[in-house]
């Protein structure tokens, strides 16, 4: 039965028509987006997550951030610490050479004197950020060395306290912040004189050159690992990085190829469901032939 009131063909063209153009809609907004969740009403747990994860990722990138002026305070310090060894180890080197009876001593003295300033030059230049580890003899310092993640706040750094008195090369005069050769692991060395390098003194000056030797390698040697540590931090930061980038992608990312192919054939099935609807209306047309 044709009715005149009631086009039921039509109806049912335009009811799919309609929900075509829908989804034609939706999945032209994943193409152009690169989405396929984009917003709570998308899907409102993947979203979530999403979100949680995407926070968290930045907070690691925050902490990463952190572990590397960690990395560059220790690597100044090390550097520090590596210059002073190798000067004292030439100081060293001129002392043992004393006991050569052909040895200008004042000579000696005179390099002695400018190894002394050099060494001075290296604590004073040991600075990151106006944080110098190599002044203050009492001194304590503390560095991040990691990250914590916890269920309930989220991204937490770590840091280590250190103890670089025991290694600074000097101490810190308080008024002008440079160093104090009165104390540190060096003071003794600074307190070199021409008496010091006289025949019947080397002894003790070698050993005292030997006691700062060791604290100056025990130091480097707490460096370095605090070192590797942060290194190994970082890396393990950044693979977690990836990691949650990845797993946020899997979440709410458009898999484009599919996509493609799904805005294809909804074009095709619009324009079909167009022809449909069209062939639909046209036929209450048919109506007045029967009244010609």
């Amino acid at each position: 039965m044709t009715s005149i009131n009631t086009n039921s063909s039509a109806m049912a063209a335009l009811q799919t028509l309609r929900n075509v153009n829908n989804n034609l809609e939706t999945t032209q907004g994943r193409v152009s987006s690169g989405y396929k969740v984009g917003s709570a009403s998308d899907n409102a747990a993947y979203w979530s997550i999403a979100t949680t994860m995407r926070s968290d990722n930045g907070a690691i990138g925050a902490a990463s951030d952190a572990l590397g002026i960690g990395a560059a305070k220790v690597d100044v310090a090390y550097a520090a610490v590596e210059s002073a060894i190798d000067v004292v180890n030439e100081i060293k080197t001129k002392l043992v050479s004393l006991n050569e009876s052909t040895v200008d001593d004042d000579k000696v003295w005179d390099e002695v004197k400018q190894l002394q300033a050099q060494l001075v030059s290296i604590a004073n230049a040991a600075s990151f950020n106006g944080e110098n580890w190599m002044l203050g003899a009492t001194g304590t310092n503390s560095v991040v060395t990691g990250f914590v993640r916890t269920s309930g706040s989220g991204v937490t750094v770590t840091s280590e306290t250190i103890t670089t008195g025991s290694f600074a090369l000097f101490g810190k005069n308080a008024s002008t912040g440079m160093a104090d050769t009165a104390s540190g692991v060096l003071k003794d060395i600074a307190a070199f004189t021409s008496a010091s390098l006289a025949s019947g003194a080397v002894a003790a000056s070698l050993s005292t050159v030997e006691t700062a030797l060791k604290a100056l390698t025990t130091g480097g040697s707490v460096l370095g690992s605090v070192s590797k540590r942060i290194d190994l931090q970082t890396e393990f930061a950044s693979k977690i990085s990836d990691a949650i980038e990845s797993g946020v992608s899997k979440l709410v990312d458009a898999d484009m190829e599919e996509e493609s192919a799904r805005l294809s054939a909804l074009q095709t099935q619009q324009q079909l469901a167009i022809q449909s609807l069209s062939i639909a209306n046209s036929s209450s047309q048919n109506v007045l032939s029967l009244f010609r």
